[in-house]
């Protein structure tokens, strides 16, 4: 047997592995014979067949079996003995169905294209500059959640006639154009001269307004318009009103209270604000941390440089989903797989060079958190907790397992991170709400 690397890139190479009659003939044979022993032929008696007449009705299929079980093995062997690490699975390079003769040829040759990396090498120290980032929950934003919360849970009526904050329900209508709509006018999201025609109207009003006396912005947040349909918004419009909704405030008391925190949580004013200031900062909490986490993805990502093989990993990829997905879905899927693949190589990297271990305590423990969470305004509590070990059972055994699978990953990543925070240079951020919507955006 010969196998021979060709190295075509720095991440794409060819194997070519040849097989001479010496490599397969001895174990074609021996399954020959064991074959006879138990072959049932007409003519003859169990196992009284002639090893020819076997060989003849069955020795292709044998060989193929055998070479096919030589490939795999061999190619394993070897490539694990290599100090690049594989990418995807070999590809083995496709021939022509009458290329080989299985009947008489005695030497063979079979190539496969591969994807790889060549050692990754990552540094942690104080070399690499990160940034914590730290989410403050400021007065206005607790004031506007309250508000919120106020309008959530108010009182719902359908006055006869409007006054200023009403959403009216009714159809907008182009007078030129075919922009023809049914929707609920939020009339606290338009300006105030805008606003001041739609106060005193009862059902079946019908107002009249021109597009310049509505902002761009005002045509998607308060009539609710498609980026298309406000293209098309221009000249004089008619807004017939079909219903009038209103929502009275609901009052800051016990009641209010115990509808948003359950019963008894909280039981005064004070104790209720700062309860809603420790949930925000909680939620934000949470947010700072994925979000300081992938930013420190892109540092570690840029700073490893790997080269991925791009053209292999694509092929790779249609090729194993075959008649799942199209070339198309590869080509605008890939640069997600590709982001992916490169911190799973950084994060197995990381956690081989500093003996991290994701052990089956901290997956459980983690999908615990994951269950509360999901569940953390339900008011179950107790009977939540009283069931867990059965949740945490079926989630993990779901999927037909690789929900646990992907629970270990994030177990590791979450060690990683937590070690690289402690290795480079971390700068400590504090941000508000605004800030951080700007950076989500870039």
């Amino acid at each position: 047997m010969e196998i021979t690397l060709d190295k075509h890139s720095a991440n794409q190479a060819s194997i070519k592995i040849k097989l001479n009659e010496a490599d397969y003939q001895p174990k074609v044979d021996a399954k020959l014979k064991d074959y006879a022993k138990k072959a049932v032929i007409r003519g003859f008696r169990p196992g009284k067949a002639p090893v020819g007449m076997v060989k003849n009705m069955y020795g292709v299929s044998l060989l193929v079996e055998e070479i096919n079980t030589i490939l795999g093995e061999s190619l394993n062997n070897y490539l694990k003995e290599q100090t690049f690490k594989i990418l995807g699975e070999p590809l083995p390079v496709e021939k022509e169905d009458n290329s080989i003769d299985w009947k008489t040829q005695k030497e063979f040759e079979f190539e496969y294209k591969i994807g790889f990396v060549e050692g990754i090498s990552l540094s942690l120290d104080n070399a690499t500059k990160g940034t914590k980032y730290s989410i403050k929950v400021d007065e206005k934003l607790i004031n506007e959640t309250i508000e919120n919360l106020k309008s959530q849970y108010g009182e719902s009526s359908n006055p006869e006639s409007s006054e200023a904050g009403d959403h009216i329900y009714g159809d907008l209508k182009s007078m030129e154009g075919e922009l023809s709509k049914t929707l609920s006018l939020d009339t606290d999201k338009v300006s105030k001269k805008l606003a001041a025609k739609f106060i005193g109207v009862r059902k079946d009003t019908v107002v009249e307004f021109e597009a310049k006396e509505v902002k761009k912005d005002e045509w998607s947040e308060a009539f609710g318009l498609s980026a298309e349909e406000i293209e098309s918004a221009k000249g004089g419009f008619t807004f017939t009103v079909k219903n009038i909704n209103r929502t009275t405030e609901a009052e800051l008391n016990q009641d209010f209270f115990d509808k948003i925190f359950g019963p008894d949580q909280v039981k005064s004013e004070e104790e209720f604000v700062n309860k809603v200031k420790e949930t925000l900062q909680s939620s934000y909490d949470r947010e700072s941390k994925v979000f300081t986490e992938e930013e420190l993805k892109k540092v570690l990502v840029e700073k490893a440089n790997i080269s991925l093989p791009d053209d292999f990993l694509k092929e790779w990829l249609l090729r194993a989903n075959e008649g799942k997905v199209s070339q198309a879905d590869v080509e605008n899927e890939y640069p997600i797989y590709a982001k992916q693949l490169t911190w799973s190589l950084i994060s197995n990297q990381i956690a081989k060079e500093n003996g991290i271990q994701a052990e089956h305590a901290d997956v459980l423990e983690k999908t615990k958190e994951m269950i509360r969470e999901q569940f953390a305004s339900s008011g179950l509590g107790s009977q939540l907790e009283a069931s867990m070990d059965l949740f945490v059972d079926n989630y993990l055994k779901g999927n037909e397992g690789q929900n646990y699978m992907n629970m270990l990953t994030s177990v590791q990543n979450d060690k990683v991170l937590a070690l690289v925070q402690e290795k480079i240079d971390l700068s400590e951020k504090s941000i508000t709400i605004d800030e951080f919507k700007e950076l989500l955006e870039k």
